[in-house]
């Protein structure tokens, strides 16, 4: 005799990582075309946006202001060459995990690099993003040099 609990639980888990997947992509997808209004709809006020490594974008950010600082701060970096193609997104209860390619274009220097962008997501909006990086050394040197 099947639980019918457990499958219940079960597809509730599906849903909201279906639901957590879609708030994350739809961000994913306003911030391609510039609408930083919507992207941040989708934000918890308090988001902690992690980057690590050593470079000028390293470094924790919390909440709408200080991420929009930075998001600023790497579009000037790069000239507004900065960019993001999706290749996998998974998800599972609150969790959902991007697996992407971040490029962009300095002093005549173009860079690409996968990513693993790990997202939280709480009370339908994302409350924490962890980026790790494909080749941290490669990525601290191309946003640290000199223009």
């Amino acid at each position: 005799m099947a639980d019918i609990s457990a499958n219940e639980t079960v597809r509730a888990e599906l849903t909201a990582a279906e639901a957590n997947s879609n708030l994350i992509l739809a961000g994913y997808e306003a911030f391609s075309r510039g609408d930083l209004h919507a992207v941040f709809t989708r934000f918890a006020d308090d988001i902690l946006w992690h980057v690590p490594g050593r470079g000028p974008l390293s470094g924790d950010w919390r909440g709408h202001a200080e991420l929009l600082q930075f998001f600023q701060r790497f579009m000037a970096l790069s000239g507004g060459t900065f960019r993001i193609t999706i290749d996998d997104v998974f998800a599972r209860g609150n969790q959902v995990v991007v697996l992407s390619t971040q490029s962009a274009e300095r002093g005549g220097r173009r860079w690409s690099s996968p990513q693993v962008e790990v997202w939280t997501v709480k009370d339908g909006r994302a409350s924490t993003y962890r980026q790790y990086q494909g080749d941290q050394q490669a990525e601290d040197e191309f946003w640290s040099m000199p223009v």
